[in-house]
């Protein structure tokens, strides 16, 4: 097995080939519990095995991220703005 690590943004990655994968597999997701797992077909990389817990804070940044987005475009809209108090009425939570 030949696993290559790769240090991308301060973080290790382990790097291998599709069809060396098939052949480790159980140990490729003990490593992906610490670092991310290149997969490789034909020297390109074609996916990435990471563990569940990267997975979703990778899902909370980019939530997060579209967000200040859809604020930052709302802000920048032109017209009335709606006080605050009336919003929170028209809420309930008032």
């Amino acid at each position: 097995m030949y696993i290559y690590p790769i240090q991308m943004y301060n973080w290790c990655m382990t790097e291998i080939t599709v069809s060396e994968a098939r052949a480790t597999l159980p140990a490729l997701i003990d490593i992906a519990h610490r670092e991310a797992v290149i997969l490789t077909r034909r020297g390109k990389a074609a996916g990435v095995l990471i563990s569940p817990e990267a997975y979703e804070r990778m899902m909370a940044a980019l939530e997060e991220a579209e967000d200040v987005a859809a604020f930052d475009e709302a802000m920048a809209e032109e017209g009335n703005n709606i006080p605050w108090d009336l919003a929170k009425a028209d809420l309930g939570l008032a």
